[in-house]
């Protein structure tokens, strides 16, 4: 099972990681990425293009599933303008074992962080917005996979 969404409106995590654990595997490993408020940033906001965006996210999870035996997989990720505190992402995997399960799960949010087509733009308190710009510990983090 791959469950991929993508949408403006919060999610509720707890639902979502119930409905992997009903699978009848014997670990679930989960990730929610929040807004943080990195120099005085207040809110994050984040646009894509759904069409390539969905198929991005989808190659993401059939590649995890491919690499570990999972038996579900769950992405959801939010666009538009979120405040502090607010999530952002959800990954959820689960597998027979905590190695598979907690290795996938992280594999999926790294390869995220550099292979979704999102474009994320910071909002700070002054007023002022920028671009987020690729991090190079991103790029790192993907290589170790």
């Amino acid at each position: 099972m791959i469950k991929v969404e993508v949408y403006a409106d919060d999610f509720d995590a707890g639902f979502e990681i119930s409905k992997l654990s009903a699978l009848g595997c014997g670990a679930v490993a989960s990730f929610i990425g929040l807004v943080r408020g990195d120099g005085d940033v207040e809110a994050l906001e984040l646009e894509h293009y759904p069409v390539m965006t969905q198929k991005a996210l989808r190659d993401i999870a059939e590649t995890a599933n491919g690499r570990w035996p999972l038996h579900g997989i769950t992405i959801v990720h939010r666009v538009g303008k979120m405040s502090l505190g607010e999530q952002i992402v959800l990954v959820c995997t689960c597998s027979d074992h905590r190695s598979a399960a907690l290795d996938s799960c992280s594999y999926i949010m790294d390869r995220l962080k550099t292979g979704a087509p999102f474009w994320k733009k910071q909002w700070f308190k002054d007023g002022r917005s920028e671009w987020v710009e690729e991090r190079q510990s991103d790029l790192d983090a993907k290589g170790r996979w």
